[in-house]
Order: structure tokens, then C-alpha cells, then sequence
């Protein structure tokens, strides 16, 4: 791997990824590839003083997928619509964020990275363009924007080329962490080097971001009470429901144009096959990301009746990973809705079929869109108003985002992004 930009098809991004870490391509040749890398750890630091600056130029990637030069390559991303499948964008995403990354922490004199770098959260992927075509091609890049101790930030911009012209579809931000050859414990990474204003400025952005992940984590409805505007936006929503003339806590009457959120829900489950492998032989968190929007997707399709837009995917959780052969449960739940738009939650859990004990893997938000409003969804018990008030939080975000509300009046009269 040189240095500086690297510029590579999107087809060989995960090839590149296998040399990278000396990850075996075959299945049955897993485990000695896992003992080999545990000899890396000798060439780990001990802090990060040990390691050279390195600049943001230095983890630059550009990376084609070439829809229109190669027609062949149309089949896996193109949907029923005769569009492209966002999910398998999701998936060339999670890929080429882990490629910046290793790109800001590569050592020309080793041969191996003895860092293994995996997904933590997606912190945001804002839409500036609501339709991708399938047979223009399509242009990624990015580099790193923000590193910590153990932790990487990385910025990708997807751009397709059309009527003579790249223009920008979509802007992606994601957190990377780095662990021992092992993965098993944190791992240091390379300090980065900042060489003008402008970079200074996009590492202070890191900053924020950092601070607001922190406060919203702080501020989570698991951990802390709602505040007192959202209660009274509960006791509102209880009242509305009350059956005047019972005058009972237990007889609830669903208001016109509403729908009970116990009604909005959508499930799936995936066995997971070594095909879906990543290079360290764990479940690849693009495909749990893929096969999370796909179900939101037919989530948000079924409650509204017809083909809803994607405005924005919003703090896409890792929390730990999935094995091979896991029981991948996953449960889509609309949550909140306003106006025109669908606020849908993913939870995804794997299940160990002998002790039948259930872990969560990932927490997945999705921002939709239509062109008519949309029935309001309505809790009934407490957990679905925490949903509620968390999904009515997550909306909020996205719509502060700078460009949504241009954005949201221009999906008012467009196609539409499938899975």
C-alpha cells in the first residue's frame, strides 16, 4: 500500500482489506489464519508517542464503481425499481472506511497490520441526493478526519457521474476503534498531523461530534428519566386516547388517523453463513447493516402502503460482534412519525439456540420520507413511549442537519431509494 491517495475499484476494496491483515479467503483455512495474526502483537505500541503522525492526505482513498463502464456489475445492486440497492451502498461504505483506516495506520516495513480495526458506530449519513442510477458510475472518497487514542473518524463522500458531471449523493461519517491482532483489547493508532486551517477546522468537527455522542449517550432514555417537555408530550398523547365515557385508566380509544405503535412492527432472521464473513471471521457489519435498512425499509413500505424515500441513517450502534453461525434476530419498529416522514427503528440481537439467551449486536435508525402525511403511531405502554420520545429524538437530529429541510421538500416530488 503507497502512501497518499489510493485509487482502487470498489470490487477489490475487501481484497485489498485480506492483505492488509493476512485474512485467509478460505472458510476451512480460518483458524490458523486467527493463530498466525496472534503473533502480530509484538509489533503493537505501547502508547501512542511511539507512533509517527500521519496526515490526512495519508489515508486519502478513491474508490470507482463503474455501473455504467461495466454493465456486469449492475446485477448485484440493482433493484425491482430500476435503481440502485442503498443497501449494498451501505455495504461499499462500512469496506471503504475500514481501508482509510488502516491506510492512516499503515507501516510500509511490515508486511501485516497487526491492528485489527473494526466498525463502532455510524454516526451520520446525510442524503443530498435522493436518486441513484443504476448505470452511471459512482465515485467514493475519503480519508480520516479525527483520531483519538484507540479511536478513528472517517468521512467518505459518494458522488455519481451524470449528464456530463459528478454530483454529490451522499456524505457518510464513521467511527472506527482499533484492537489487538486478537481483538481482543484496544490498540493504539497513529496521532494525526494537521497541515492547514482547513484541516484544523474538520478535526474541531471531530471534536463536536465526539462531545454530542457523549451527551446524547448521557442523556440516553435508558439510563436517565425524560425531561419534562416530553413527559407532558406523553401525558398529552394518554389523554387523546381516553374513552371519555368510560372515564377508565385502562379504556383507551385510538384517535382518527392514528395507528397503536404494537401494530407498526416488522421482524426478520438471518442464520449467519461464513459467506457473509469479514476478514477477522466475524459476521461483516455491512451486510447487518444492509439487511437492517432492507427491513426497515419493507417496515416503513407496509405502515404507509407505498415506497418510502430514505432521508437519513442516523447512530448505527455496534455493540458487540456476531459469530458465524449465529441466530441473527432482527425486530423493525416504526416509532414515530411526522408529516411526511417515518422515524423506524432496527434492534437486532443474536440467539444462542442452546442457552436460548439473547444478546443485542446493533441499534439501527432510519429516516423516511413520502410525498402524502403520514397516520400518526401511538404508544400504549410505557417502553413504547421511551420508543417513542427515542425515535421523536433521533427525527429531531436529523432534521437540525444542515440542507434537510431543502432536502425534505425536494423528496416531496421525487423517485425513491429501495433496498
Amino acid at each position: 500500500m503507497a502512501d497518499g491517495n489510493t485509487f482502487l475499484l470498489v470490487s477489490n476494496v475487501r481484497n485489498r482489506l485480506r492483505e492488509i491483515v493476512g485474512a485467509s479467503t478460505n472458510w476451512k483455512d480460518h483458524q490458523q489464519a486467527l493463530a498466525e495474526r496472534a503473533s502480530l502483537s509484538q509489533y503493537l505500541a505501547q502508547s501512542q508517542d511511539e507512533l509517527p503522525a500521519k496526515t490526512m492526505k495519508d489515508s486519502a482513498v478513491e474508490a470507482h464503481l463503474p455501473l455504467g463502464s461495466q454493465p456486469a456489475l449492475r446485477e448485484k445492486y440493482l433493484n425491482y425499481h430500476n435503481s440502485v440497492r442503498f443497501g449494498r451502498i451501505l455495504e461499499d461504505l462500512d469496506s471503504l472506511a475500514v481501508l482509510i483506516c488502516y491506510s492512516h495506520t499503515w507501516n510500509k516495513e511490515l508486511k501485516r497490520s497487526p491492528l485489527s480495526i473494526v466498525t463502532a458506530l455510524v454516526d451520520k449519513i446525510d442524503l443530498r441526493k435522493n436518486i441513484i442510477y443504476p448505470d452511471c458510475d459512482i465515485k467514493f472518497t475519503g480519508h480520516v478526519t479525527w483520531v483519538g487514542k484507540t479511536s478513528i473518524e472517517a468521512k467518505m463522500h459518494m458522488s455519481q457521474y451524470h449528464d456530463g458531471a459528478y454530483t454529490n449523493v451522499l456524505d457518510a461519517t464513521f467511527v472506527m476503534v482499533a484492537r489487538d491482532p486478537e481483538n481482543k483489547r484496544a490498540a493504539f493508532i497513529n496521532p494525526l498531523k494537521l497541515e492547514s486551517p482547513e484541516e484544523e477546522a474538520i478535526f474541531q468537527q471531530g471534536e463536536i461530534n465526539k462531545t454530542r455522542r457523549v451527551e446524547l449517550s448521557t442523556a440516553s432514555l435508558l439510563k436517565v428519566a425524560p425531561t419534562a417537555e416530553e413527559r407532558t408530550l406523553i401525558h398529552n398523547l394518554f389523554l387523546n386516547t381516553l374513552d371519555t365515557q368510560t372515564v377508565s385508566f385502562r379504556s383507551r380509544i385510538l384517535p382518527p388517523n392514528s395507528v397503536w405503535m404494537e401494530d407498526c412492527k416488522m421482524k426478520g432472521l438471518e442464520i449467519c453463513h461464513p459467506q457473509e464473513r469479514n476478514i477477522f471471521n466475524r459476521i461483516f457489519g455491512g451486510f447487518l447493516m444492509r439487511k437492517a435498512y432492507e427491513l426497515g425499509w419493507a417496515n416503513a413500505c407496509a405502515f404507509v402502503g407505498c415506497r418510502p424515500t430514505l432521508v437519513a441513517v442516523d447512530d448505527i450502534i455496534f455493540r458487540k460482534p456476531v459469530e458465524i453461525g449465529s441466530l441473527l434476530l432482527l425486530s423493525s419498529q416504526v416509532c414515530y412519525t411526522e408529516g411526511m416522514h417515518i422515524q423506524v427503528r432496527v434492534h437486532t440481537e443474536v440467539l444462542d439456540p442452546l442457552t436460548r439467551q439473547h444478546s443485542t449486536t446493533n441499534v439501527f435508525h432510519f429516516t423516511f420520507c413520502i410525498d402524502n402525511d403520514i397516520p400518526s403511531v401511538v404508544p400504549q405502554s410505557y417502553g413504547e413511549s421511551m420508543l417513542y420520545l427515542d425515535g421523536k429524538r433521533h427525527f429531531d437530529e436529523t432534521m437540525r442537519s444542515q440542507g434537510y429541510t431543502v432536502i425534505a421538500q425536494i423528496l416531496r416530488i421525487s423517485p425513491v431509494f429501495l433496498p
